[in-house]
């Protein structure tokens, strides 16, 4: 059943050179505190499209400027009370960027990032994602896969579904 009241946001795949993926370190209150790794990216505010909410999540949490539009390679829906704070469930939708590696630092301060529970940016290879055992989970659970079969396969006709 769908949510009534979802959260839309968008997340973008930051794929550099080498097929690394740019995760943000997500540290959500506890207790306990979970941890989760996830593509960058946030909420489409009031008038804003997808693709412009896109725009100025990457340029204030990465500092990334894209001049064009990225493929939406994913769509997630998760149906769960408490999932994210005043909706009944959440709607990503998820972009392919390409870009050359870079030393991720957007426009938002560290007491910005903190407020929104980014405690961190990191380069992740498809293999090191695989191989992770914790502390920490992956959004969507099981992003080493979908990563892999993406990077073999290319943009798909149609966005893929997600699960958790």
């Amino acid at each position: 059943m769908p949510a009534k009241n979802p959260r839309h946001s968008v997340r973008a795949l930051v794929l550099d050179e080498n097929d690394r993926v740019l995760l943000c370190r997500i540290a959500l209150p506890g207790p306990p505190e979970t941890v989760v790794w996830a593509a960058p990216g946030g909420g489409i505010e009031q008038g804003e499209t997808p693709l412009t909410a896109l725009r100025r999540e990457l340029r204030e949490e990465v500092g990334l400027v894209i001049g064009t539009d990225p493929p939406h390679v994913w769509h997630q829906e998760v149906v769960t009370p408490g999932h994210a704070s005043g909706y009944d469930g959440v709607v990503n939708d998820y972009f392919l960027v390409r870009a050359a590696r870079f030393s991720p630092r957007g426009t938002l301060s560290d007491e910005a990032l903190a407020a929104e529970h980014i405690s961190g940016l990191e380069w992740w290879h498809p293999r090191e994602v695989a191989a992770h055992d914790g502390p920490g989970i992956f959004s969507p659970r099981d992003l080493a896969a979908l990563l892999t079969d993406l990077i073999a396969s290319g943009v798909p006709a149609a966005p893929v579904p997600l699960g958790i």
